[in-house]
């Protein structure tokens, strides 16, 4: 893949004014709460305050019960991460999975192949599919059922292939039994993966068994592999791997990403695509 520079894509959100505290301190709790563990100096540099001003919101947040204070970081109200529905993921950083996938768009041109993997950010990648009209004859394979009927609205110049499996309610995802074989008859132009961390060492990683294995067959049926991850997700690591690092064409997060950690990915031959 070679050294790949900064791509930086522009999306404007109109929400440039620094954060309220209250707004800030719940931001941080769901970024806590997903993730089950985050670094002082990630927060920090997420949500563009010093470390005293960030360690002051996390005593405020333990106050209430929300976390509960660690060395180096802060934890989940100390209770083991799990699997959040499609739902309650949805609602958390909504702003920023907007941005990703309007910028995740901007990487498509018209008569290309395409899956878009089960998830909050790639259904927002989605949303921003359909709106983009200029863009003609693409089809889109997914095994996500809530992708397929976004994908709908933009029929006819999205073509919509639902991949078949067996139904996971709490993601609205097909998976195996009957999931995976599908993509053995495919070679797809480009992949725009979801994830629940990717990290330089540890690649790509999923929280659920199911999901990730329905993610490593889409791996191998693709000519390109483009991550969706916001910034919480960058630098960490979830239960299941998907695929090492250096199978990544591309990463698509959000400007509140570790500079430090995108630097590393980069040296590991990843381009990185920020969406301002």
């Amino acid at each position: 893949m070679g050294n790949r520079s900064v791509k930086v894509v522009t999306v404007i959100d109109g929400e440039n004014a620094l954060l309220p505290a209250e707004v800030r301190q719940e931001r941080i709790a769901k970024v806590v709460t997903e993730f089950g563990f985050v670094r002082v100096r990630e927060l920090s540099d997420r949500f563009g305050v010093s470390e005293v001003t960030l360690r002051s919101d996390l005593d405020t947040l333990e106050r209430r019960g929300v976390l509960r204070r660690v060395h180096g970081g802060a934890m989940a109200g100390g209770e083991t991460r799990v699997e959040r529905s499609f739902e309650e993921a949805a609602t958390a950083l909504s702003t920023e999975k907007a941005s990703i996938g309007r910028a995740a768009v901007s990487l498509l041109s018209s008569g290309e192949s395409v899956i878009i993997d089960v998830g909050t950010t790639t259904t927002a990648m989605a949303r921003a599919l359909v709106a983009e009209v200029a863009l003609v004859d693409i089809t889109v394979i997914t095994n996500s059922l809530t992708i397929a009927l976004e994908v709908e609205r933009g029929s006819p110049r999205l073509n919509v292939i639902v991949t078949g499996g067996t139904l996971r309610p709490k993601q609205h995802s097909l998976v195996n039994p009957l999931g995976s074989a599908f993509f053995e008859q495919l070679r797809v132009g480009t992949l725009f993966l979801g994830c629940n961390g990717i990290d330089p060492a540890h690649g790509v990683t999923n929280i659920n068994l199911p999901e990730a294995e329905m993610k490593r067959a889409m791996v191998a049926s693709a000519q390109r592999i483009v991550v969706l991850a916001d910034s919480s997700k960058i630098g960490a690591s979830a239960l299941a791997n998907v695929c090492p690092i250096d199978l990544v064409d591309v990463l698509v997060t959000d400007s509140a990403a570790s500079v430090e950690l995108c630097n590393e990915l980069q040296a590991r031959g990843v381009q990185v695509v920020i969406a301002e």
